[in-house]
């Protein structure tokens, strides 16, 4: 019997309530629906304090570590963050500077960002992109950027978000298959990237 499918979310917002964690846990939940799947979430409002005073991964804290073994493991993810001063979170980039960096091989990711107005909106291919095409993994072309003005307090509105939201959904569904356990992360050494680059500081 085959395993299911595993699809982990990846929030980079550091505050609750947080209209980022909303967007991920929908496009999740929308994906899973129907599917024999498993769903992961990461909250970065949730781990910040044990994560932020973390330099390497064998340091990390054993439920850390668990949902950076999620991410490995993951046969799609779903990643968004708010948008600080035209990037993605700090402690977000921190997160997968953590994360082995070819542990995300081939692995489809639907991007998503939200931020304060629309002249945030390219973010996605300007700062997302990029990071996720450093692990080789496979980014969808379709992404999802929304702004306060999507929302109602921290709910999904709007015709607009909607239909991004379910071209988004539609778009990913093709793109999903399991991946051999040979590809999961218990096949890497445990060294981050996130060493490695300390170490040829």
């Amino acid at each position: 019997m085959s395993r299911k499918l595993k699809i982990v979310g990846v929030s980079g917002s550091v505050r609750r309530p947080s209209r980022t964690h909303v967007l991920v846990e929908h496009l999740v939940t929308k994906i899973a629906t129907g599917r024999d799947a498993d769903t992961h979430l990461v909250e970065l409002a949730e781990i910040a304090p044990r994560l932020v005073a973390t330099l390497a991964r064998e340091e990390l804290p054993a439920d850390v570590r668990a949902h950076i073994d999620a991410i490995e493991s993951a046969d799609l993810l779903v990643v968004g963050s708010p948008v600080y001063r035209a990037s993605f979170t700090g402690l977000f980039k921190h997160l997968f500077d953590l994360v082995h960096h070819e542990a995300l091989i081939d692995v489809p990711v639907l991007l998503a960002a939200t931020g304060g107005s629309e002249r945030h909106a390219l973010v996605i291919d300007h700062q997302l992109r990029p990071l996720f095409s450093f692990f080789q993994a496979r980014t969808l072309p379709v992404g999802v950027y929304a702004s306060e003005r999507d929302f109602e307090g921290y709910a999904v509105a709007g015709d607009a978000l909607r239909e991004r939201l379910a071209l988004a959904v539609s778009r990913a569904l093709p793109s999903i298959q399991q991946r051999s356990p040979l590809s999961h992360a218990g096949s890497f050494p445990t060294h981050s990237s996130a060493q490695a680059v300390t170490a040829a500081a």
